[in-house]
């Protein structure tokens, strides 16, 4: 039996600091620091290929309102649906049934995702640009904000992973009854070196190796495939999410990552059969200001 003193007790307080009654969170500035990050990371992309700081401000801004509203709804869409009839408010607003500030507790990586894709393919028509062109610029940039994401869930003791006696077990004090006291996988950490280190892949790959010159859908589908399945492979050690997966064979996000690890290797086949139509954009000249 390996020596308890090998382990971690994880004790992070969630709240970084309070003012007057509104507690700031740790998730929160982490979550924001991912996405300042990946606008960071952006800028240099779009600076790379000469667009302008409005269209990148224009993009950012609703990007990250629409992950946002993503995360949310897919949280209660594929978790705890009843929650749209029961209290459809508390799907939108950071309250509990008690109406006690908490911020926003309880977000889907998956729902995140599909509202990206699907603001995407609004805002590449919106200003005319190809729409893998703009997917895969945003592809890369985005894990750097994931990565962060799941270390705000190692700061609330949340999405935790399943007892286990490894020697970097961590017992999370603050996770509430049946988790603290229980030793298990810090599998958010897992997942955030995972998105790290594709994030930093990607970079490299765009910035060295292709030069900015990516074709269609490849770090789409690069990403897809090594996150989602990173993700189903993790969920092997992570704590159930709600109640009614203890019946099931394979989890609630595992067979949403599915799909996506699917689409994930038809964009890479694409990408590969036209390697040769390299998308680009040009943007239009601005209108001078009189």
């Amino acid at each position: 039996m390996k020596d308890i003193l090998a382990f971690i007790t994880w004790n992070a307080d969630p709240i970084a600091f309070s003012v007057g009654s509104l507690q700031v969170r740790w998730y929160g500035i982490l979550l924001a620091t991912g996405f300042f990050l990946a606008y960071l990371a952006l800028q240099q992309i779009f600076k790379s290929e000469k667009i302008s700081q409005t269209m990148l401000d224009k993009l950012s801004i609703w990007t990250i309102v629409w992950t946002v509203v993503g995360l949310r709804i897919g949280h209660f869409l594929f978790y705890e649906p009843e929650y749209f009839i029961k209290a459809p408010l508390l799907v939108f607003l950071p309250f509990d049934e008690n109406w006690k500030f908490i911020g926003f507790q309880g977000l889907a990586s998956h729902g995140g995702v599909i509202a990206i894709i699907l603001f995407i393919l609004y805002f590449s028509k919106k200003h005319k640009m190809n729409v893998l062109w703009l997917l895969d610029r945003l592809s890369i940039v985005v894990l750097i904000a994931a990565a962060f994401v799941r270390l705000g869930n190692l700061m609330n003791h949340e999405i935790v992973g399943s007892i286990t006696n490894v020697s970097w077990a961590f017992d999370f004090t603050q996770g509430g009854p049946g988790v603290a006291g229980t030793y298990r996988h810090p599998s958010q950490l897992y997942e955030s070196f995972v998105y790290f280190l594709t994030f930093l892949g990607l970079m490299f790959y765009y910035f060295k190796i292709a030069k900015g010159k990516v074709p269609p859908g490849r770090a789409t589908g690069i990403l897809l495939i090594v996150v989602f399945t990173a993700r189903f492979i993790i969920e092997f050690f992570k704590e159930v999410q709600v109640d009614r997966e203890y019946a099931m064979t394979l989890n609630i996000g595992q067979w949403l990552s599915i799909p996506f690890v699917l689409v994930g290797i038809a964009l890479l086949v694409y990408s590969i059969i036209k390697k040769d139509k390299i998308p680009q954009y040009i943007e239009p000249p601005q209108p001078e200001k009189k």
